[in-house]
C-alpha cells in the first residue's frame, strides 16, 4: 500500500487518465477526491467523504471554485498530501483560424487551471509534513504539430510553471513534478489511435510500436506520489514508448 494513509485530489478525475490515476491510488490505500465540472459517466462516486473514491465539482478556470474543492477535502479528511492537476481541453485547429474563444478556454483550462489548483494546494500540502504537486503535460509541449497551438502552447506553459514552482518551494517538503504522456489509448488520445490517417504517421513514430496505455501512465503517477520519489523535483517524466519525432 504505496500511499496508506494518504489524501489526494484529482482534477479531471472522473474520466480518461485522470480517472486511472484516481485508481491507482486509491488501489494502494488512498483517499482520492476526483474533481470535475461534472460527475463521472459511471455515476458511482459518492461526495466526498463517503469511500475511497469521492466526486467533488469544481471548474478549475474559477478560483473561487477551485478553493472550495481544496477546502473541503482538507476540511473533511484533515489532511492534503497530492495534487494532480490533471483536467484538461483541446480545441485543434490552425492558429490563424482559431476562434478567440477557443483558444481562450484551453489556456484558461490547461494553463490558468493547473496554476490555480497548484496555488490553493500548496498551503495544505506544506501543513503537515510535505506532499507532492503532479501537473499533466503533454509530448506536444516539446513537438510541433499543426494545429495543436492552444494545446501545445498550454502544455510547455504547464512544464515550465512546474519547474518554477519547484524552485520557489525548495525550502518546504514539497515536490514538484510534470507528467508528460505521450500517445495514450485513452480519452483524448484515443481519438487519434482510431484515425487511421494519423495513426498511419504518427504511430510509426513510436519505438514501442503501440500507444501506451492507461494504467502505465498511471503506474508513473504512483512513482511521483510514493515515498520512492522524494529525491525527485523539478521534473518532466515523459511516458511516451520512447516518441521519436
Amino acid at each position: 500500500m504505496r500511499l496508506a494513509g494518504k489524501v489526494a485530489i484529482v482534477t479531471g478525475g472522473t474520466k480518461g487518465l485522470g480517472y486511472a490515476i484516481a485508481q491507482a491510488y486509491a488501489k494502494e490505500g488512498c483517499r482520492v477526491v476526483c474533481a470535475a465540472r461534472e460527475p463521472d459517466e459511471r455515476h458511482e462516486l459518492p461526495p466526498v467523504g463517503e469511500g475511497d473514491l469521492a466526486y467533488h465539482p469544481v471548474d478549475v478556470r474559477d478560483p473561487d471554485s477551485v478553493d472550495a474543492l481544496t477546502r473541503t477535502t482538507y476540511e473533511t479528511y484533515g489532511r492534503l498530501d497530492v495534487l494532480v492537476a490533471s483536467a484538461g481541453v483541446s480545441r485543434p485547429g490552425p492558429a490563424q483560424g482559431m476562434d478567440v474563444d477557443h483558444w481562450g478556454e484551453v489556456i484558461s483550462t490547461n494553463l490558468n487551471g493547473t496554476f490555480l489548483c497548484v496555488r490553493s494546494a500548496v498551503p495544505y500540502l506544506v501543513r503537515d509534513g510535505g506532499g507532492r504537486v503532479i501537473t499533466l503535460s503533454s509530448a506536444l509541449a516539446t513537438r510541433v504539430a499543426p494545429g495543436s497551438s492552444a494545446y501545445a502552447a498550454s502544455k510547455a506553459g504547464i512544464e515550465m510553471l512546474t519547474r518554477v514552482v519547484a524552485v520557489e518551494l525548495a525550502g518546504h517538503p514539497v515536490t514538484v513534478n510534470c507528467l508528460s504522456p505521450g500517445f495514450i489509448d485513452e480519452g483524448m488520445g484515443r481519438e487519434l489511435s482510431r484515425n487511421e490517417g494519423l495513426w498511419g504517421y504518427y504511430g510509426g513514430k513510436i519505438a514501442a510500436g503501440r500507444a501506451g496505455r492507461a494504467e502505465e501512465v498511471a503506474e508513473a503517477a504512483l512513482f511521483l506520489a510514493d515515498d520512492g520519489s522524494d529525491y525527485v523535483n523539478g521534473h518532466v517524466l515523459e511516458v511516451n514508448g520512447g516518441l521519436r519525432w
